[in-house]
């Protein structure tokens, strides 16, 4: 089975965000270093987007959450808990949602990894070469040619590294995939693309 008839069938075709039953794709939960059923969530066009462009949030689509927060599946629960902490900025009754939501230490740590919860002076923030803003899910070109370490294999100047994954303690590492492996890439080294 694939993992969107996965998610279909776990969801029962619905979002499992807003139980919308159109426009339903796959989201991976970033940071993403493998593909599949537990780091993936059936979801709507609408959630997809407001996810991804914060700037085009609508606080009254995510009173959804109400029910979101009780999935036994823990992607759901990372991103209802993202979300609230995005909404709880500007409207009241996230706090209060939040309050009863409940994440194992795990799950909360997953949650917390792509920044959401925190003030803005205590992100820590990742920028390329040039000072562009780099974030979980973004794609890369390598700018000079890196030894990789633990093997002889070098990847070469203009190479490009998808879907990279940010390291939440340092602003100078971030994760992707060179060929087959998964490497740490050191932030000065690379250009957004």
């Amino acid at each position: 089975m694939s993992v969107l008839t996965d998610l279909q069938e776990r969801s029962g075709t619905a979002c499992e965000l807003c139980a919308a039953t159109t426009d339903l794709d796959i989201y991976e939960v970033p940071p993403v270093s493998i593909s599949g059923l537990d780091v993936s969530l059936l979801a709507c066009n609408t959630c997809r987007s407001q996810i991804e462009k914060a700037a085009e949030m609508d606080p009254n689509h995510w009173r959804c959450l109400n029910d979101s927060i009780w999935s036994e599946y823990d992607t759901v629960n990372v991103v209802a808990w993202r979300m609230l902490q995005r909404l709880k900025k500007t409207e009241g009754w996230p706090n209060d949602l939040l309050d009863m939501m409940y994440l194992e230490d795990t799950v909360l740590e997953w949650a917390k990894a792509t920044g959401e919860g925190l003030s803005e002076n205590e992100k820590i923030i990742h920028r390329d070469v040039n000072g562009v803003i780099l974030e979980n899910g973004d794609s890369v070109v390598l700018i000079k040619d890196l030894k990789i370490r633990g093997s002889s294999q070098v990847a070469k100047q203009g190479t490009a590294v998808r879907r990279i994954s940010l390291d939440r303690e340092n602003a100078e590492y971030i994760e992707g995939k060179v060929g087959p492996t998964q490497t740490v890439l050191i932030t000065k080294y690379v250009k957004k693309i």
